[in-house]
């Protein structure tokens, strides 16, 4: 796997400081972080992503996590 750009592995390190409390507060919902700042809380995916573009460009780097206690795992067979 190949290592997050250093920015991105920033917001990643703010969502793991911050996942416990954001799960009281926002279960469920998605998180957009920019720039080591939470940039808002949405219902869902889209939503979060339109913002996130609008507010910051398709040039800009910036983390969309769902907001739960423990990440889910797929297995695809």
């Amino acid at each position: 796997m190949a290592a997050l750009p250093i920015n991105l592995k920033n917001d990643f390190d703010v969502f793991e400081q911050h996942r416990a409390e954001w799960v009281q507060d926002h279960p469920g919902e998605f998180v957009v972080i920019h720039k080591g700042q939470e940039a808002g809380f949405f219902p869902d995916y889209d939503s979060a992503f339109r913002v996130a573009l609008r507010n910051f460009g398709p040039r800009s780097q910036f983390l969309i996590q769902q907001v739960c206690a423990v990440e889910p795992v797929f297995v695809i067979v």
